[in-house]
């Protein structure tokens, strides 16, 4: 049991320290996309930067940062447990010289079809006139963001494995303010010299993306590593990488089936829905981010430590606790989320450009998203899971059902809650996906602890119950607050948070949830 309160402590200190480091990126990004909503607030320029960019993060996904850092991590570890550093060294070399070339190759592929992928993704913009141009342009000076961002992902699985979280984590925090700083010089400089201002946000990103790579460097320097350059593709390592990414990207491309199908479905909406939709999938990816994404970058190198020591029952122990963490944190931001909508909106983003009737339509937005948000993030750890046990077929066929249900609640709904029917298929498909993952796991598994994971679940319940109440009555009282100028709103926002926060917390901790529990104690532990 003190192995296991150790190991929980572990994990939630790391999970902390990566989701301070994301939450930063998170309000980074939050800012970024204030300065678009009142720069070109939600309509042509905006929807066409939003697809232009979809196009380079659909290719980081399939190829680059989501099968290749599952990947490679999971080979790294094992690497770094069983082999020399020199030969642990020589692997990681070889996969960044390798993947720097295959990505190149992809990048110029994507620039010289930047205009045939447009029409694919959105046929609806050639009835505007300009926007299909204005987003391949976009397209073409972006597409160099996949190698950089890539190679970043390589270099942070190697940075976690060694236990550095934080910089890695903080490394996207780069990117925010490379494409802030970068992006708002270059708006303002080359409308100067004929071209639209929105170019300059894409050059912007690109400059993130480097950035997000370089600053990396030091802290994996700092830890031994030596590059080896070299390309040795008879290496057994690089062929076990690759075999794993092989379903891994299978899996994904139906998960960017879905982005192109939501993608094709927003374009052919009224215009601005694409821009609603990337508001609310921004705001709703904080809490992705400082959870679930969190817990994921601490889970996944312990689970890969157990796996190559074959220590099932510390694996089950390791996923109960976790996903019991994650449920901790999402589930009342789920409530907090579908209640504060609105005016969390209201705050980040009426102003310039952005109307309040945009407002009403991102926070609709919004709610839906959220409800998925704890499915969204308990993926992000059951999915690791698989890549440790070395089965990635079953996430491949979650994704592809994943894949049919969209488009079938797509076609369903879509007449009636137009954009709106997006979020709410997102979050629908990620619960089955959560629900498929979860079953398959318990039956590889041998089972896992389910009655302490519904005691937990059933505590987190009670305690956003209470809370939720609290912001329903605080919400009316405040009222008037919510809808007055700037410092007003932020005043009212802030106070509603900090009190449901503070009321969960106390009714979390009475009721004794044990990772709670034991978090607590060692913070007091060390403080007092």
């Amino acid at each position: 049991m003190k192995e296991k309160a150790r190991q929980n402590t572990a994990i939630a200190k790391s999970a902390g320290t990566v989701g301070i480091a994301v939450m930063c990126s998170r309000v980074l990004g939050l800012v970024r996309e204030q300065i678009f909503a009142a720069m070109f607030g939600a309509g042509f320029a905006y929807d066409s930067f939003v697809v232009a960019f979809r196009i380079p993060n659909l290719l980081r996904d399939l190829f680059g940062e989501g099968a290749l850092s599952a990947a490679f991590v999971t080979i790294f570890s094992r690497y770094d447990t069983n082999k020399t550093q020199e030969e642990t060294w020589h692997l990681a070399s070889n996969v960044l010289v390798f993947f720097a070339i295959l990505l190149s190759l992809l990048t110029l592929l994507g620039i010289f079809l930047a205009g045939p992928l447009v029409s694919l993704l959105a046929p609806d913009f050639s009835k505007v006139v300009g926007k299909a141009e204005l987003t391949a342009t976009l397209t073409m000076v972006m597409m160099p963001f996949l190698v950089f961002i890539s190679l970043a992902a390589v270099v942070m699985g190697m940075l976690n494995t060694k236990g550095r979280f934080f910089v890695p984590a903080m490394a996207s925090s780069f990117f925010n303010l490379g494409s802030i700083v970068g992006g708002v010089s270059m708006a303002w400089l080359l409308p100067r010299y004929g071209y639209p201002a929105i170019v300059g946000m894409a050059i912007g990103t690109l400059v993130g993306g480097i950035l997000q790579l370089g600053v990396q460097l030091p802290a994996l320097f700092k830890t031994g590593f030596r590059f080896f350059p070299h390309l040795d593709l008879k290496d057994p390592g690089l062929h076990s990488i690759l075999r794993l990414m092989i379903p891994a990207t299978i899996g994904l491309s139906a998960t960017q089936i879905n982005i192109f199908v939501n993608t094709s479905f927003a374009a052919s909406c009224a215009e601005g829905s694409v821009s609603w939709l990337n508001y609310a999938f921004r705001l709703v990816q904080l809490p992705i981010g400082i959870f679930g994404v969190a817990f994921s970058i601490a889970v996944m190198p312990v689970m890969a430590r157990h796996a190559a020591k074959k220590d099932v029952p510390a694996m089950r122990d390791t996923l109960v606790s976790s996903l019991t963490m994650v449920f901790c944190l999402t589930i009342p931001a789920t409530a907090g989320l579908v209640l504060l909508a609105e005016p969390i909106i209201r705050l980040i983003f009426e102003r310039g450009a952005f109307t309040a009737f945009d407002t009403v339509a991102t926070a609709q937005t919004l709610t839906l998203y959220a409800i998925g948000l704890f499915a969204y993030s308990a993926n992000k750890i059951l999915v690791p899971v698989f890549y440790a046990l070395d089965d990635t077929r079953y996430p491949v066929m979650a994704s592809f059902l994943a894949v049919l249900a969209n488009i079938l609640i797509i076609n369903l709904t879509i007449t009636f809650f137009q954009h709106k029917a997006i979020a709410l298929s997102t979050s629908c498909t990620m619960f089955l996906n959560f629900l498929f993952l979860s079953a398959v796991l318990y039956r590889k598994m041998e089972g896992y602890p389910l009655r302490a994971l519904f005691r937990g679940l059933f505590k987190i319940l009670i305690a956003t119950c209470c809370m939720s109440l609290l912001l329903f009555f605080v919400k009316m009282m405040l009222a008037g607050f919510l809808v007055g100028n700037l410092f007003q709103q932020l005043l009212a926002v802030l106070l509603l948070i900090v009190l449901a926060a503070g009321l969960y917390t106390v009714v979390l901790h009475w009721l004794k949830l044990s990772e709670l529990t034991e978090i607590v104690d060692k913070v007091r532990a060390k403080f007092c």
